[in-house]
């Protein structure tokens, strides 16, 4: 056993239904459904406007070493986004202009990293989703050893080999396959609520709130006049 360096294949593919669930809702309305336990730091960030939705092809590598990528851009799969847990440094970019064309050429679904970039006013221009937490001109060394197909630490969140992974301006959430369908469900409800109170809002000018003076009562809040005018 060579603890630390193996590659991992044949991991049952989340069903693309599943996935679609979540292309028109935000990361935020998803989020407040999962109890705001599951969106990845705030320090990764899109380097890009593209739209983040597929299933997650995992990879862990060590600081600033890219080999496992370069691997994982040959096994990966048309829909996958490949998660790279490089342990947040950024003193070395993990991969550049090169290795996005290509993902984007195999139809991938987009490439996060927990670490760090280049070529940032090429990838800041393309149609692909990118995030990152950080630029660095230094290029990758490239001799390993890292992982594929395990369980990683992504952001602070576990993220295994097929987990469904949707992104936006706001940042990243991660879902379980087996939890999408009744979460979808729960969001799609969210989303028409903050609909509706939106569209009260252009009509009426009104944000009906009464919890927010049910709490201010419950917290002792004291109100004073001064007489003012």
């Amino acid at each position: 056993m060579n603890i630390g360096c193996k590659i991992v294949t044949g991991h049952k593919r989340t069903e693309e239904r599943l996935i679609n669930f979540f292309k028109e809702y935000p990361v935020a309305n998803i989020g407040d459904c999962m109890n705001r336990m599951a969106c990845v730091a705030q320090d990764i960030k899109p380097v890009n406007k593209g739209k983040l939705l597929g299933q997650a092809f995992t990879v862990k590598v060590p600081h600033g070493d890219n080999l496992m990528f370069h691997k994982a851009m040959d096994l990966a799969k048309p829909g996958d986004i490949v998660v790279i847990d490089s342990d947040g440094t950024k003193n070395r970019a993990i991969f550049g202009e090169l290795m996005i064309h290509y993902c984007k050429s195999r139809g991938l679904a987009g490439v996060i990293v927990d670490g760090a970039i280049r070529d940032y006013d090429t990838l800041s221009k393309m149609d692909f989703p990118i995030y990152a937490t950080g630029v660095s001109p230094n290029g990758p060394y490239k001799n390993g050893p890292g992982e594929i197909g395990t369980t990683i630490c992504f952001g602070g969140q576990i993220v295994r080999p097929g987990d469904i992974i949707v992104g936006d301006a706001d940042g990243i959430i991660v879902i379980k396959p087996e939890e999408a369908e009744e979460l979808s469900k729960q969001v799609a409800q969210v989303f028409k609520k903050e609909s509706d109170i939106m569209d009260t809002m252009e009509k009426d000018g009104t944000y009906n709130r009464p919890w927010v003076d049910e709490f201010l009562e419950k917290i002792g809040c004291e109100y004073f006049d001064i007489g003012e005018e």
